[in-house]
Formats: C-alpha cells, structure tokens, sequence
C-alpha cells in the first residue's frame, strides 16, 4: 500500500462513527520499519517540504497551522524536530503551550491560541494547543474555577467544541490551513518510555510526576479525545489519527500529510512580469558585460 492511501485511511473522514479503538496505536499500515527501508523515505519527505515551504513563504497567500495533540511521552517533541528539520527557521514557529498565565485566565479561552497564528506564508506549530481547554480542563473540571466564568453552564465541553470549529472555520476563510494529529500511544508504551526517562541521566529533566497521576486518568482522557475528534474532525480542519507506538512511522505519516496538504495549495512563486522583467533584463545583460574580477587566492603563513 502506497503512502498517500495509507494517510487516508488514518484521516478521520466519518466523524460521527470515530472510535478511537479503531485506531491501534501500534498499527504500521503493513509498512516494514526496518530503520534503513524507513530512513530513506522520511529524508524524501522532508526534501520535500523543504521545497514546498521555500514555495510557500514566497507566494505569501496561505498559511498553514500543525497542531499535534497526545499524551505525555506520546512523541510530540521528537516528531517537530524530526519532520520539521529541513524547514526554513525564518518560515517557521513552534509554540508549546503550558499552563495558562494568569494573565492568559483573565482572556477567553480561544484567546491565547489567536496571539501565536502563523501569518501568511509562514508555518505555525502547536505543541498542545487551544484543545486542552477540553481534555485537561475536561478531566480536571476544577480547573474551571481559575477561568473566572460568569457561569459554568452544564453543556460547557458542547458549547466549547462548537467554539473551535467555528475559530478553525474563521482561519480556513481567511487563508490558515488547519492540520491537526492526535499522536496515539499505548499504556504499555507510555509505560516504557516512562521507565527510559528514569533510567537515562539526559532525559530525566522530561519526566514529572504529575505525568504519574494523569496516567492514572487514562480512560477518562480516552473518552475525552474520543469526544474531541468526533466534534471537530471536519472537511476543512481534519483530524488524523497517528499510531505513535513506534516513532520512525509516526514521522513518516506526519511528513506525508504536511507535504500532501501543501500540494493540494498549488503554491508556485510569484512570476515576474511586465516592466519589472524587463529591467531584471537589463541589469542581467549589465552584469554579464562586467569584466570578471579575479579573485585572490587566499594564502597560509
């Protein structure tokens, strides 16, 4: 089975049907991951987007928004600096989002979100994004009193999910391409790369115990992404559902839709017409009549 029909079967198309069992976190899509098969077809992939991203910065109409979602230990981190290193910095901005400044409570929730779009012709990340405010604050309801509402309305999570996809329909209208993954893991792989973390001097500084305790909420987390992505999988801002058990298939899925998305923009760079061609013309003609200036060899004492 080829790439681009493998992401289609990961892309949530029937939201009202999702169930996240459906979705196996250690599926492959029949893929081998033998690391030197898989290797080669990730560098293409980022080849790719490196050429698509020069394309888009260049035309300055769209923008384009990756929000990746999951658990802890899920691979986020790992997958941005994987499939994004061959992006332009000057193109590019990712913003991990923590827990809310005070400032940030005192604000609607979608708010904070808005501060951190791309502008056009640029790539925004979102490493966790405006979604927590419907799994976290979801699973930890209390939260909710920090935000200072007017009133708790017993449909809030409802209401909330109907709020973004009216935001992400905004930013489609107004040229911001929405993708988002749901990096899905395993308890037991969470389990494991927990235990890797402990065990590993460099990446003990990533483990908190709050991790421990949220691990312990894991089938209420379930219920609420579950939730989620069937509210807000739509045709314009499409979930996907990536099996994140193993991480070189993960990078190879998120790189073959960052890269299809592009595609379907028809980005080109912008012609040159007109009076503006013709005097790039003369200065090209003026360039190539210069008598070439020799260049000093460089000498070592």
């Amino acid at each position: 089975m080829t790439l681009d029909k493998i992401i289609k079967h990961f892309r949530v198309h029937k939201p009202n049907k999702f169930k996240l069992e459906d979705y196996p976190p250690e599926d492959t899509g029949g893929l081998s991951l033998d690391k030197d098969t898989v290797k080669p077809l990730l560098e293409e992939g980022i080849g790719r987007l490196t050429a698509l991203q020069e394309r888009l910065y260049a035309q300055d109409r769209w923008a384009l928004l990756v929000i990746f979602q999951g658990m802890d230990a899920a691979g986020k981190d790992s997958c941005i600096k994987h499939v994004m290193s061959g992006v332009n910095p000057q193109g590019c901005e990712v913003h991990s989002f923590k827990q809310p400044s005070a400032e940030e409570l005192d604000h609607e929730f979608l708010r904070r979100a808005s501060m951190w779009l791309p502008a056009r012709g640029r790539i925004g990340i979102f490493n966790r994004s405006y979604y927590e405010e419907v799994l976290v604050t979801r699973v930890h309801p209390q939260l909710l009193e920090r935000e200072r509402l007017p009133r708790i309305e017993k449909h809030i999570w409802k209401h909330r999910l109907r709020d973004i996809r009216g935001f992400e329909r905004h930013l489609v209208d107004n040229g911001v391409i929405v993708v988002k993954f749901h990096l899905r893991i395993s308890k037991e792989e969470q389990r494991q790369r927990f235990l890797e973390r402990l065990e590993d001097p460099s990446k003990r500084w990533k483990f908190s115990m709050s991790d421990v305790a949220e691990r312990e909420r894991w089938d209420r987390y379930m219920e609420a992404y579950e939730d989620m992505i069937r509210a807000t999988s739509t045709t314009d801002a499409p979930w996907y559902v990536i099996p994140a058990d193993n991480k070189w298939f993960a990078w190879l899925l998120v790189a073959e839709v960052i890269v299809e998305t592009l595609e379907g923009l028809d980005l080109n760079f912008p012609p040159v017409k007109g009076r503006a061609l013709a005097e790039m013309q003369k200065v090209r003609r003026a360039l190539l009549s210069e008598r070439p200036v020799r260049r000093r060899r460089a000498t070592h004492g």
